[in-house]
């Protein structure tokens, strides 16, 4: 069973998040919920998660991949936090996929991990670099770099989550059952 990582902090983009953890669990890939500040973690729109654990507890050996959901301020968060950057250069350095939604991109930029092509939500690129930008795509997959725009591309992103942790027929599966087009 693949192993996947969230880490989230204040001001998280909860579409982003729920359905990152909603479609990845149904695909039974085992998604741990890590936060930086408490368990009990606030989203931009006031909805509180109940992390698995904090992200001091985690170990890049026992995940397949790491997604970082986007929201303000948990993308600056995300940037900013010496753990994370340090869990994103671990994975790139064990060539295990990354993923980021939004404005999460940009903790990937400050890890020095993004790869050359990649997509985030409009207007963060100018945090991030131009070159490389893809501003019609909603999802870009640059080697082990899987990014996305924003919460109306949240539901198709984790589907290509699954497709990268699983298989074409769990893929297949889980976007019929949800009635993904």
């Amino acid at each position: 069973m693949a192993k996947l990582i969230i880490p989230i902090s204040n001001g998280f983009e909860e579409i982003e998040a729920v359905s990152i953890i909603d479609i990845c669990r149904r695909a039974e890939i085992d998604v741990t919920i890590a936060a930086i500040e408490d368990i009990e973690t606030k989203g931009a729109n006031g909805i509180i998660i109940k992390a698995d654990c904090l992200i001091e507890a985690i170990d890049s050996k026992n995940f397949d991949m790491i997604v970082l959901p986007g929201g303000l301020p948990n993308a600056f968060t995300l940037a900013e936090n010496e753990k994370v950057q340090t869990l994103l250069k671990e994975f790139k350095q064990q060539n295990k996929n990354i993923g980021a939604i939004c404005a999460a991109p940009y903790a990937l930029h400050t890890a020095g991990v993004l790869n050359q092509n990649y997509t985030c939500y409009p207007s963060f690129e100018k945090k991030i670099k131009d070159e490389g930008y893809h501003d019609s795509d909603a999802i870009v997959i640059d080697g082990n770099v899987i990014t996305s725009r924003g919460p109306g591309t949240a539901m198709s992103f984790g589907l290509e989550i699954v497709r990268v942790l699983c298989d074409e027929a769990t893929y297949k599966n889980i976007k019929n059952g949800l009635l993904a087009n």
